[in-house]
């Protein structure tokens, strides 16, 4: 992902997919809202939160002068939702039938989409040429 069009491309995926995981938090709140830990306040009101940040934060990458700040808040929200994710590797998700396997083969994937939002929007490329 060196030139700047790849980029672009990377960077217009990264809004959309973050855009439409945000909107799903409205459409389909059970899903998220069993994904939170009990020991979590407010559970409503962090997929609320969540899914907000998701939709500000896949829009964000896609305004320039908003991409900076807007990818900043998508790796700290990625981070902040880790240990959700670590709560269903532990101990299943009751709403959803998916194996434990499956469950600890997508914690990788937080690590995956922070590089994605930091080698798309924060990444400084360099010249190249002689």
């Amino acid at each position: 992902m060196s030139d700047p069009r790849s980029r672009a491309v990377s960077r217009t995926l990264l809004g959309i997919l973050f855009i439409l995981a945000g909107l799903n938090h409205f459409r389909v709140p059970g899903i998220y809202v069993s994904m939170i830990p009990p020991y979590f306040p407010s559970p409503a009101l962090l997929n609320s939160v969540s899914g907000a940040a998701e939709i500000l934060g896949g829009a964000g990458v896609l305004i320039p002068a908003l991409r900076r700040p807007a990818a900043w808040g998508l790796i700290a929200l990625l981070l902040a939702v880790f240990p959700a994710n670590l709560h269903m590797a532990l101990h299943g998700w009751p709403r959803m039938q998916i194996p434990p396997w499956a469950l600890w083969a997508r914690l990788p994937f937080q690590a995956v989409f922070i590089y994605w939002v930091y080698r798309s929007c924060l990444h400084a490329q360099r010249d190249h040429r002689a």
